[in-house]
């Protein structure tokens, strides 16, 4: 079975955006060292979650792709022979912008870009003022260590998207992330919403037979004061049967490293034929938006 190495990048942000490349492209270029052969970093790494206003003065945190940031982690990956998914906020056109990942093979070159598909409206999550859904649609990459999809933090909680990039032939799902607790609901209800964000992407391993890698954030962000929120970090690699294979702590900053066996999502499908068994004959109406 082909082994690989993964790499979670878990960190907290500070409010300088060239602070925070500094350190996610420090610790990219520690985690290679370390082994890991395929890096991921969290969602929007480059600054903390200015989600939580409607504020036209951080449309300025954009960037164009190819871009600054894409060429400084396309040098770690020549250097080093690592694939490397990063998310960054793109400017595409002028009013135009999306939550975007891109996705850089060993050698250096980039093999492609997703941009997130489903965008979130919630309080502190005004995503909807921000970003332009998705265009790119569901894709999976063939890269030197494995064929590989990528999806961004609300998209985990869509079993359409994780199915749709499996049936590609991705053996590992990577999910930036950016999620965390209103510090005011913890008490009550901070225990079932972390157990439903773990559930629902260990389901999307199951359902697929695949790996599942999930990247979160750490530390209590207030851009706008307020009480803020919370990330919950506990960035985790999820096995082909759903079982957690590694998680990270809560509130440290740390480098998740976890091997994975390849050959175990074949093996996995095989014992556990869900794509053979698939009655797509059935799902015409998935794609309406209610059934009256």
């Amino acid at each position: 079975m082909s082994k690989v190495t993964l790499g979670l990048l878990q960190h907290a942000c500070a409010a300088d955006p060239k602070a925070n490349l500094k350190k996610t492209l420090a610790l990219a270029e520690k985690a290679a060292k370390q082994g890991a052969q395929i890096i991921c970093t969290q969602e929007l790494f480059r600054s903390q979650y200015f989600c939580q206003k409607e504020d036209h003065a951080y449309f300025d945190l954009a960037e164009s792709i190819p871009g600054p940031s894409t060429a400084a982690f396309q040098k770690i990956a020549k250097k080093y022979k690592v694939v490397i998914v990063a998310s960054l906020f793109e400017k595409r056109a002028s009013g135009l912008y999306h939550n975007t990942a891109v996705i850089i093979d060993a050698d250096g070159s980039l093999l492609g870009i997703y941009r997130k598909m489903h965008i979130p409206d919630d309080p502190l999550f005004y995503e909807k003022f921000y970003f332009t859904p998705g265009d790119t649609g569901f894709r999976a990459w063939e890269t030197k260590y494995g064929k590989i999809g990528v999806l961004v933090c609300w998209d985990q909680w869509y079993p359409e998207g994780a199915r749709l990039t499996a049936m590609q032939g991705a053996e590992i799902l990577f999910y930036p992330t950016a999620i965390g607790w209103h510090p005011s609901e913890k008490a009550e209800y901070g225990v079932n919403q972390h157990g439903a964000w773990e559930t629902i992407q260990r389901s999307h391993a199951v359902a697929n037979g695949c790996y599942v890698a999930a990247v979160n954030r750490i530390g209590l962000e207030r851009p706008i004061g307020g009480d803020g929120l919370e990330f919950w970090g506990q960035s985790f690699v999820a096995g082909t049967s759903g079982q957690i294979l590694a998680k990270a702590s809560l509130d440290k900053e740390e480098i998740l490293l976890v091997p994975i066996e390849l050959g175990k999502v074949d093996v996995t499908r095989t014992h556990w034929p869900f794509l053979r068994d698939r009655r797509i004959d059935a799902y015409g109406d998935l794609t309406k938006r209610f059934i009256d």
